[in-house]
């Protein structure tokens, strides 16, 4: 119904972002991933929507890029995976690192996302595998950068899971960090992602 909407950041959290398009202000629910990408408010923006209608609400989730938005609506094809959990799903990992996961059946890289268990994981790979081939996006060389950055991803959670730190509250630091400077290695990343939740 409402492919894009492009307007005057009014107000950004970090689930949610409005934006003012011709005087009327639209609520969008947003991951973090597309958070870590938007300006300051103020600032115009497209957003990439997706209107999700229930008998009691219509709610609006936006996303930086077209091909967050294309994983969202796949993940909502997954059974048992709504609005909110492939959302979380966003969060928790680059767009392209999820393609990488199905595509490697590699259901343990999903588990650190909250929501995400075992049989969730597998049902995802499992019914998603064969739309994700058909997508031009992730053919060729488009999933190399993910298949070089998960072994460095995982390297870094992993150390900073042996400090005593949360798999969950790791992965986001670490995922958002790389999402910044993908060339750095392990120590800096387990450094930059010590500051980054002592800051938090």
């Amino acid at each position: 119904m409402f492919a894009y909407f492009r307007g005057k950041l009014a107000l950004l959290l970090p689930e949610e972002a409005v934006v003012e398009v011709s005087g009327i202000a639209y609520s969008f629910l947003i991951s973090a991933s597309t958070h870590r990408q938007l300006p300051e408010p103020g600032s115009e923006v497209l957003l990439f929507s997706h209107l999700s209608v229930r008998e009691d609400s219509f709610q609006l989730y936006g996303f930086s890029k077209e091909e967050e938005r294309q994983l969202f609506r796949l993940l909502l094809l997954t059974s048992g995976v709504g609005p909110k959990l492939a959302l979380a799903v966003l969060s928790g990992l680059p767009v392209q690192e999820v393609h990488a996961a199905i595509l490697a059946n590699a259901p343990e890289r999903l588990y650190g996302i909250a929501g995400v268990g075992k049989k969730t994981a597998a049902r995802i790979i499992l019914e998603l595998r064969d739309k994700i081939l058909k997508l031009p996006a992730v053919g060729g060389l488009a999933v190399s950068p993910a298949h070089q950055t998960t072994r460095l991803r995982d390297d870094a959670v992993n150390a900073l899971v042996t400090l005593g730190f949360s798999r969950l509250t790791v992965q986001k630091a670490v995922v958002g960090i790389l999402e910044q400077n993908p060339d750095l290695t392990v120590e800096d990343v387990v450094k930059s992602a010590l500051v980054s939740i002592h800051n938090s």
